[in-house]
């Protein structure tokens, strides 16, 4: 039986994507943008960008609202923070529940590399328990499956925008770059 690494593991899901925005009809590229549909751009897979760090969680979750780019709100549980270091600077991010039941965490952030190099708004990460979830109960943040939200490739998704208290003070050289159609 063939071990998959990590590495190959982030190229398959990469490859996997491009071909679901290329081809799908869920895509959210319109029919015209996947025919010029050249890729999406990504870092480097980096291990040096994946933690395998404790939820802090927080004794009350709280729920916030977050407005999202139509002007909308969405209800979030704020269910616990990850704390890691990037370069030497200690980072904190906290992390969301959409369903306080669910174990499924959702991680916006932005960070230095927000504008030029990646989507201004910022970017997301899906920690999945089954996938994300270590035999000893730490997470895995691999900030290399950092993703654009949909409105990042059309207006007609509304987004969550990231929090202050998601902003990172470092450059996060992983995960998706920003999208540029046919250029990639």
């Amino acid at each position: 039986m063939d071990v998959v690494t990590w590495e190959e593991e982030v190229e398959l899901e990469r490859r996997q994507k491009n071909r679901f925005f290329a081809l799908h009809p869920q895509s959210p590229l319109s029919e015209d943008d996947q025919l010029q549909f050249a890729g999406l751009d990504y870092f480097p897979a980096d291990p040096k960008y994946r933690f395998e760090v404790e939820l802090e969680r927080h004794e009350n979750a709280e729920v916030i609202s977050i407005e999202d780019t139509t002007g909308g709100t969405r209800e979030m549980t704020r269910a616990g923070e990850f704390r890691f270091e990037v370069d030497g600077v200690a980072c904190t991010l906290q992390a969301y529940r959409s369903d306080p039941l669910e174990e499924r965490l959702f991680v916006p952030f932005r960070d230095r590399s927000n504008g030029e190099e990646t989507y201004p708004a910022g970017r997301h990460l899906d920690l999945e328990p089954d996938r994300s979830l270590t035999d000893d109960g730490s997470w895995i943040v691999d900030l290399n499956r950092a993703y654009n939200p949909w409105c990042a490739y059309s207006e007609a998704y509304a987004c969550p925008f990231v929090l202050p208290e998601n902003w990172l003070k470092v450059r996060i050289a992983a995960g998706e770059r920003a999208f540029r159609l046919g250029k990639q």
